[in-house]
This record gives C-alpha cells, structure tokens and sequence, in this order.
C-alpha cells in the first residue's frame, strides 16, 4: 500500500468509502453484514487505514455496520471519518445530538477526521449561519480531543466553495472534492484544487470512479481509447493513476461495492505509477468525448428521498445512460420493462425536488421526460 504524509502521521493512499456496501436484494438500507466485515478485514490486512462513512449512508445504517466491523480491531490502528448532515436542511439545529449519537452507533470515543458534509448551493447560507453552532461546536469537540482533524467536503461551486472557506477556512485542515479526469474540467475540480492550495488545504477524493461509471461501467468505445494509452493498465487502473498524478490529492476514497471492486482497487494502490503531462492530456481528451453523451450521476440517493412518487432516480438515470450509448440496444428496454408502472420514468410529476438536493446539479425532470418519450432529445 502507498502512503502519504499528513500532519505527523501516515495515512493509506485508498481509503474504504462506505456509501456503497455490499447490501441484500437490492435494498440500499439493508447493507450485506458478512460481506461488508470480510471486506474491512481484508483491507486492514492489506493496508488501508482509512475509513469513511455519513450519518445517511444506506439509509443511516452505515455508522453502524462500520461501528461495528472496526470495533475488532485496535482503535489505535485506524483512522474513522464521518460527517456533520447538512445535506439535510433540519439537521442544522441538531449538531450536538447528532455528533453524540454518531460517537455511539460508531463505538468510539473520538473521531480521527470529522467533516461538514456536502456544502453546497442548497445548504451555504444555513452552514454560514452561526446560529445554528455548527462550526463553534465542532471546534469545541476538536478542543477537548474528540475530533482529531476537521474538514469539508463539497458538492457545490467554486463560488460556494469559497465562501464557505472565506468565513471558516482558518479551521479547517483538508478538503474533500468530487476529483476525475471528467470532473477535471467538468466540475471546476482543476480550479478547486487550487483554491484549496490558496488556503493550505490537502485534497480528499470522491467519486474517482464516478460510480464505477469511470470504471468496469465504461462504455467500450472510451475503454479501447484509454487502454491505447497505456497498454497494460485497465481503465480503473487509469482512473486512479490520474489522481497519482496530482500532487495536492493526498487521499482517494475507493467506492468498493463488493470483494472483487476492493481488491482490484487495493492492487493498484500498491504501486504508485503517476501519468505523464502527455498521458493526462490525452485521457482529459477522452473525457471532452464522453461529456457529449453522460449524464454526471453518482448514484448517491440523494435523490431518492425527496421524491414524492419514490422514484428509484440513479437507477432511471443509469438505464437513460445505457439507452443513450446504445441506441437501440435491448439493456435499457428489457431493464426498465421489469419495473412496476409506477417506478417508471413517466411517473415524474416534475416538482424537481430532487433537483434541490443533487450534488451533481442534474435537471432530473427534463431526463425524466426525456425517457419517457422515448429518449430522443
């Protein structure tokens, strides 16, 4: 395993994402227990010693499955993060009751790194909003040692971005983007990169797989453009070794969703191989191919919640993406005939609630009925 310098100590290279564990049936709340603790111990054994998970993974009960998963091992040999739920509007009052119930579900008496979740368009005037004493508690908590490094992690724009650092950036030690050879370009992520370096700030990553769409999802077409840059590396392989190559990331979250992802993850992090400028150029030229047909989903449910028809969104997305790479391909029909009615993309009522609380900044009404005539915008 790779490691790199942070502060006085050594953290793995990967760090385990614990928003997309294994689960049972299909049901994102019931995460596969026995799977999910083989796959912890399987990565301690080889290395990582990072774990990251949120108060609303898998429907709240990540904190407990990874409580309880890591509770086998010294506290001493690994590090636990999770995150303040600002996503949610009517969590901003309850930053102490949530901080002690998230000590409890995750069988610990302190966290090694602690973030404000998801700052974004939606939530930066409520996180700004000293009433609400979020950031004055988490550093009390930071004081008296039950945090032990505090960060963000950040969805929205650049400007966002910056004026949640204008007012806070003197308490914070790192900073979690949305980090990918799309993303470079896509989501502003070289720019944020370098606002993070105006304030001395080390760069977490999420989604370096884009959902695994970056991954073994790539459509063959861009698999074949990428492996011609290198060879003898996968396109997951090349993904991560884009992130190598960026001297400001000093921790990539894999988001393994079973044993075979984990491992293949692991075995590239045991070599560090950073691309060329050459290389970067061209993969960054195999993404400006790619924009033209993605729709940017990371299948994180923010969706799913705030949906009144209950709508399974990353899942509708996923099948518009497959329909929009293979025109009149049988995956996408045959997938989305097996759906109940209801579930289907006709249903959208268009409130765009969903649009209020996506990362992504995805217009999920228009794909919705996009989709549903037939997807041929």
């Amino acid at each position: 395993m790779i490691y790199r310098d942070f502060k006085d100590e050594k953290l793995s290279a990967l760090g385990m994402g614990c928003m997309r564990l294994p689960v049972i049936d299909g049901d994102d709340s019931k995460i596969d227990v026995e799977q999910t603790e083989e796959m912890v111990a399987y990565a301690m054994e080889h290395g990582i010693n990072y774990y990251d998970t949120a108060w609303g993974y898998h429907g709240g009960n990540s904190e407990l499955v990874i409580g309880e998963a890591l509770s086998k091992y010294p506290r001493e040999s690994f590090n636990l993060t999770t995150k303040f739920p600002g996503y949610d509007l009517k969590n901003m009052p309850k930053v102490v009751e949530i901080f002690e119930e998230q000590l409890s579900k995750l069988k610990v008496d302190y966290f090694d790194f602690y973030l404000i979740h998801n700052v974004c368009e939606l939530n930066i005037d409520e996180y700004l909003n000293e009433e609400h004493g979020i950031y004055a508690h988490l550093m009390k908590q930071k004081e008296n040692g039950r945090i032990r490094h505090l960060g963000f992690s950040t969805h929205g724009s650049l400007e966002v971005m910056r004026r949640f650092l204008e007012k806070y950036g003197e308490g914070m030690e790192f900073c979690q983007i949305q980090l990918n050879y799309v993303d470079w370009d896509f989501q502003d992520a070289k720019e944020k990169i370098e606002l993070c370096k105006e304030y001395g700030l080390p760069v977490w990553v999420m989604e370096p797989l884009r959902g695994g769409m970056l991954g073994d999802k790539l459509p063959d077409e861009y698999a074949e453009k990428i492996k011609a840059i290198r060879p003898d590396e996968t396109a997951t392989a090349m993904a991560f070794r884009f992130l190598q190559s960026i001297n400001e990331v000093k921790m990539v979250l894999t988001g393994a969703s079973n044993f075979d992802q984990l491992k293949e993850n692991i075995a590239i992090f045991e070599e560090d191989k950073p691309l060329t400028d050459g290389e970067k150029e061209q993969l960054i030229g195999v993404a400006s191919d790619m924009l033209s047909d993605i729709v940017p989903c990371t299948a994180c449910s923010y969706c799913v919640s705030h949906c009144p028809q209950e709508l399974p969104i990353p899942h509708l997305i996923g099948l518009y993406n497959e329909n929009k790479f293979t025109p009149g391909g049988f995956i996408a029909p045959m997938a989305l005939a097996a759906l109940p009615k209801e579930k289907r993309p006709r249903n959208c009522i268009g409130c765009r609630a969903c649009e209020a609380v996506c990362p992504q900044q995805i217009k999920i009404s228009e794909i919705m009925a996009d989709f549903a005539s037939g997807g041929k915008k």
